[in-house]
Formats: structure tokens, sequence, C-alpha cells
């Protein structure tokens, strides 16, 4: 459900222009799933939800049909974008392209330091997974991510895209963590991504990137199919 507006959202609209606000808070509803695919989005509806004018709101829902995704619906107003199997597959090919480099500049630039944090989220992940807190282990295989990224922070374009990719990624993700199966293989995965940066090989780092996020991509296939047989 969207988040109403909170004497706290509202501070914060102070301290943003609301534009911006509006089009930030509802791309991060669409993309962590609050709206189902399909809904119906309406500018009176969400105008009065966030507690701002329907002009801002209007703005975010033309931004966000731009970026595909929502769509604009033959009647007024636009609806969340279905989920396809295209989508998902262009989604993660893009990831990892984009990691695929990425790791090879980490491979350079990464300290003991920051070996020994994803280390220690692998850890977590894993004692996670041994008493089946799936969402404690999608927050630590997010942190491993991100502090892996943050070695390159430093190019703030490149960070940047690989930043937006993931987000629209993880809405795909985190469905299939809750399997532990493949909530255990995507912790091997990291120990694998660990080792080869240990070994200061770029080659087999991005090997084993690729292979990491080819199997988080079939698992949100799967996921996919199992939601169409359902419905």
């Amino acid at each position: 459900m969207l988040q109403k507006s909170t004497p706290q959202v509202k501070a914060k609209i102070k301290s943003t222009p609301v534009r911006e606000w509006a089009y930030d808070h509802l791309k991060s509803d669409v993309l962590s799933g609050h709206f189902n695919p399909g809904e119906r989005l309406t500018e009176e509806h969400l105008a009065k939800t966030l507690g701002v004018s329907r002009t801002p709101v209007r703005e975010a829902l033309h931004r966000l049909a731009s970026e595909g995704l929502i769509q604009p619906l033959e009647s007024r107003g636009f609806g969340v974008a279905s989920d396809s199997r295209e989508e998902i597959e262009d989604l993660f090919d893009i990831r990892a392209a984009l990691e695929g480099y990425a790791i090879r500049l980490i491979c350079d630039l990464i300290s003991e330091e920051t070996l020994g944090q994803l280390n220690g989220f692998i850890k977590k992940a894993q004692d996670a997974l041994e008493i089946k807190k799936q969402d404690e282990i999608f927050k630590y295989n997010t942190q491993f991510h991100d502090a892996l990224h943050g070695v390159i922070a430093g190019k703030t374009r490149f960070h940047s895209l690989i930043a937006d990719t993931r987000k629209y990624v993880l809405r795909y993700r985190k469905d299939s963590l809750f399997y532990l199966d493949r909530a255990r293989r995507t912790i091997d995965g990291h120990r694998k991504i660990l080792l080869a940066i240990r070994l200061k090989d770029p080659d087999l780092c991005e090997r084993m990137i690729r292979e990491h996020i080819r199997e988080a991509k079939e698992d949100a296939l799967h996921k996919l199919s199992e939601n169409a047989k359902t419905s």
C-alpha cells in the first residue's frame, strides 16, 4: 500500500522540491512492489494520499511512463506495467554487462577492510539462512553488493548506472530469495566472487559475477512462470 503523508514525510517534502520528492517516492513504490502489476494509478488518489497537489504527481507519472515503469491506459490515468519475460531478460543482461566491467575495476581497487566487510555479510547471510530468516538473507545480500559497488563510488556516473539498474532488478530478485535453495545458491555465488577478488584475477571475477547474475535471472524467470500458472 502507498505510504500516506505523515509529519515526517511532510518535513521531507519541505527539504526537497515537491516534484522530485513525488517522483522519487512513486518510483520507489513501483520498484518495491507496493503496487500490483496492472494496478490503475490516478492523479487524484495519489495526490490525496501523498498530501501534495496533482501537478507534481502528474509530472511524476509521465516521467515513470517514459522510463517504462508504468504505462498510459486507454482510459484516463496510468497503470503499473505487467512483468514480462523480455523485460526481465533485458534488465539482467544489462546488469551483467555493467557489473562485469565494474568487477574488473573493483578487483584492482578493493581494500582489505572492504574484503572483510564482504566476508562478514556472507557469514551473516549464511547464519540467517540456517534459521530461515528470509528478510535477513535479502538484507545482507543487498549489503554485500552495496559494499562491493561502494569501491567505485568515485566513478559517479558509472556507479549511478549500476545503482539504478539494481533498483529495477530488485523487484524481481527479492521474491526469489524467499526460496531457501535459491538463497543458498546466491550466498554460494557471493563466496565465489569474494574468492576471485582475493585471487586478484579480473577474468575470473568477471566470469563469477556474470554467472551469479545469470543464476539470478533464471530464478526471476522461474518465479514469473510460477506466477503465471497461479494467476
